[in-house]
């Protein structure tokens, strides 16, 4: 008789994962704390030890997931000016929330919490440094109404959203091009 393989203990980011799974998969409406235990292997219930305030807990932990980026303005060479920190910064939120549009309503609607305001201290305080001063907090805010704008578009214009639709992927051709050219035109007056 072979050896049964001992449970994969539960933790809050392999809760996070499946539940990101069931959201990319089959919708945000459809992720279920039933749902996620079963897709977990666990009882409903012990998702509360690792989230005990449960559903909004979770919707609370999936927008912070997708918002909490990092980018490390350190590397080889000169020190990046903050045109290239607002860059990066802007790209790397267009990646995370693209990886898992099941989430992205959250990521509208929820106040940043955690790690994501810890992100966001980070990038204003980058871009201060680099260059952009007192304006960085402004700055910050245009660029994160525009990353989430611009991601929202290209799901929708991606027909990942449709029930109906074969997608699998929220990402355009067309929306990498447009959103480029709208950071290019964002920084430029943010420059001005």
């Amino acid at each position: 008789m072979p050896a049964k393989r001992p449970p994969v203990p539960l933790s809050r980011e392999r809760i996070i994962d499946a539940a990101l799974h069931i959201a990319d998969g089959q919708g945000l409406r459809r992720l279920t704390m039933r749902r996620l235990g079963d897709a977990l292997q666990v009882e409903a219930m012990a998702v509360y030890h690792h989230l005990p305030r449960g559903k909004e807990a979770l919707m609370d932990a999936l927008a912070e997931h997708v918002t909490a980026v990092r980018v490390d303005p350190g590397g080889s060479g000169a020190a990046p000016s903050w045109q290239d920190l607002a860059r990066a910064w802007a790209r790397a939120s267009r990646t995370a929330l693209l990886e898992h549009p099941g989430v992205l309503s959250l990521a509208l609607v929820k106040p940043p919490k955690g790690a994501a305001l810890i992100s966001i201290g980070e990038q204003t305080e980058q871009l201060r440094e680099a260059g952009l001063g007192d304006a960085a907090p402004a700055a910050v805010r245009a660029l994160r109404a525009y990353v989430l704008g611009s991601v929202a578009v290209e799901v929708q214009q991606s027909g990942w959203a449709d029930p109906d639709a074969d997608v699998v992927n929220a990402r355009t051709a067309e929306g990498k091009r447009e959103f480029e050219q709208g950071l290019d035109a964002l920084i430029a007056g943010l420059g001005g």
